[in-house]
């Protein structure tokens, strides 16, 4: 501990250490479109933290390497707070009421319990038969229809779209309207004005959609939230906000995962066989954990800011200083993973943090996990000769939102 302190003072100053600092989000490779950003591989290997520079031409941390990541995500001195001056946020924070998954503890832990029943893992795995139904019906489908097809438009945000608007009680008929602005929230590119009318327009939609169910409550998570609201637990905003989050977190992320893990999977062909030929329910599990380990689609990483001065990784992190938890390049940390560059099913992988870690680790981890070992292990035994009808090149991938993956996938079989 006291060489620790004799070094402090060694420390660069954040001028040193921001005067060439990147651009951050960085492009990737459009030769390895599955792999992170070549200059975040760079920094990987220089060192566990960096400075970068943000589109407000702050210089917050990013934090690359796995174990860095786990004890700063674990660190009570670490806030996930966005109103705090110092945090590193993806666009301007313009003001108003925020999700709780942007809070710290107590309030986050408070609102945070009031959704967490429907996602524990044995209520989802009473799910499970239905959604293996609505895949296989979807399957049916594609195959009756026309090909080549888009398999985004036509299965991967199907799939998670009518399981979110069933477990929410949110009806699958204005999935156009949902997705449509889900997707302008995600976007990198979008203004802030046309950011804030796409949340004004979901928060109008959830605040309607409760009061019908405080008028008539069904058997879902929206009913369940409107006994918060008429006992003064929850105002119908903030359960609008809730409503919000689980709306778009439950579709855009395992709808990205289905597609690009397929993507994947195909340029991957000895990798896609073993998912194929193989009934064991065992090595599906661990295919959708090294799937979710090596795309690890969110990434523009989790944004932090320090309460306190923090010494980690031979760096002193300042108490209000920003920082960025790069998970997609922590989760190719040669330290952690053999040979993390390659795409290996049979790998032990559930320690990935593409789900993040500590108190803040993703709700839906259960529901998106049982609904991609459910497609994983259903759509290429079903259609075995499912090949892409596109070349790589030719795919548009989404390099410009905060969620990773393709906006088509044209298939064929």
């Amino acid at each position: 501990m006291t060489e620790k302190i004799a070094v402090t003072a060694t420390f660069p100053t954040a001028g040193e250490q921001s005067a060439e600092a990147p651009e951050f989000p960085m492009p990737r490779s459009g030769r390895c479109p599955f792999d992170p950003p070549p200059r975040l591989n760079d920094l990987l290997e220089q060192g566990p933290l960096a400075r970068v520079r943000i589109w407000d031409g702050s210089t917050p941390w990013v934090v690359t390497r796995y174990a860095e990541q786990r004890a700063l995500l674990a660190d009570p001195r670490v806030s996930a707070d966005i109103t705090r001056p110092g945090y590193p946020s993806t666009a301007p924070y313009t003001g108003g009421l925020i999700s709780f998954i942007l809070m710290d503890d107590p309030e986050h832990n408070r609102l945070r319990r009031m959704v967490t029943a429907p996602f524990a893992i044995k209520r989802v795995e009473a799910m499970r038969p239905a959604v293996q139904r609505i895949v296989d019906r979807l399957i049916d489908d594609l195959l009756a229809g026309p090909k080549p097809v888009d398999l985004v438009e036509a299965f991967a945000l199907p799939v998670p779209s009518l399981v979110i608007c069933e477990l929410l009680g949110v009806p699958y008929r204005d999935h156009d309207f949902f997705q449509a602005n889900s997707k302008t929230l995600i976007s990198r590119t979008v203004s802030p004005q046309e950011r804030g009318v796409a949340s004004a327009a979901l928060d109008d939609y959830l605040v309607d959609l409760l009061g019908k169910k405080i008028a008539e409550p069904g058997d879902d998570m929206l009913s369940q939230l409107t006994e918060r609201i008429q006992n003064g637990e929850l105002t119908r905003m903030e359960a609008a906000k809730m409503g919000v989050l689980l709306l778009i977190a439950g579709h855009e992320t395992t709808a990205n995962m289905i597609a690009l893990g397929t993507l994947a999977l195909l340029e991957h062909p000895d990798q896609l066989a073993l998912l194929r030929e193989s009934t064991d329910s065992k090595l599906v599990a661990g295919a959708v954990e090294e799937l979710l380990r090596y795309l690890n689609i969110t990434h523009s990483g989790r944004r932090r800011v320090a309460l306190a001065d923090i010494e980690i990784g031979g760096q002193l992190i300042r108490a209000g200083e920003g920082l960025i938890l790069a998970n997609d390049v922590g989760n190719r940390d040669p330290a952690v993973f053999a040979e993390p560059e390659r795409l290996d099913l049979r790998r032990d992988a559930r320690h990935h943090v593409a789900f993040g870690f500590g108190v803040h680790q993703c709700l839906g981890q259960p529901l998106a996990r049982m609904e991609l070992q459910v497609v994983y292990g259903t759509l290429y035994r079903r259609i075995p000769t499912l090949t892409a009808a596109a070349g790589l090149a030719e795919i548009p991938f989404k390099h410009d939102g905060s969620v990773y993956g393709v906006h088509q996938l044209p298939v064929t079989w």
